[in-house]
């Protein structure tokens, strides 16, 4: 697996990868920056480049896309935020995944993270916040698997309890 910044020159295989999760019943693809809901993937790259800068908006923070690719297709998608705001000391976290549909439980999110976590390194980040919902066992057990210590528990504004975990970088 590599992890690559998206381009203008894979817009097909993302706008597979988006369509993919539509077609399963997922409208909230998580860790794309605002993919699934773009009004085009051009206007998705601006924002993801626009993203990579720091903004005085308390609502934003400077944050990293990556496509987890195999064997030439997009297995999943992984943000990194370079820092936290209060929004996402609570909700939200350094790091956001998500792995296609029908790839799932191959790995693959174990994976992303582990090269997520150096990258946090790169950004000196020494402990990464990551959160999920608690009935996603798959996803706690990936982030248990990066290294991920619970922390605490909150129930989210859709009524979902949600786990806070830390994972600290060495």
């Amino acid at each position: 697996m590599e992890l690559i910044f998206p381009t203008i020159d894979i817009k097909e295989a993302a706008l597979a990868y988006r369509q993919e999760h539509f077609d399963h019943g997922e409208m909230d693809i998580h860790g794309d920056g605002g993919l699934d809901y773009a009004e085009t993937y051009e206007k998705w790259i601006d924002k993801i480049n626009s993203d990579l800068v720091y903004k005085a908006d308390e609502s934003r923070v400077p944050a990293s896309i990556y496509f987890g690719v195999v064997d030439n297709e997009i297995v999943g998608v992984i943000q990194i935020r370079h820092e936290l705001n209060d929004h996402l000391r609570h909700d939200g976290g350094h790091i956001g995944y998500g792995v296609r549909p029908t790839q799932r439980r191959k790995g693959y999110a174990t994976q992303m993270l582990a090269m997520a976590l150096e990258k946090c390194h790169e950004l000196a980040i020494d402990k990464a916040l990551v959160t999920c919902v608690k009935s996603n066992i798959g996803s706690a057990k990936t982030i248990v698997n990066g290294g991920g210590v619970l922390d605490s528990e909150f129930i989210d504004d859709n009524g979902d309890t949600c786990q806070r975990y830390w994972i600290t970088i060495m």
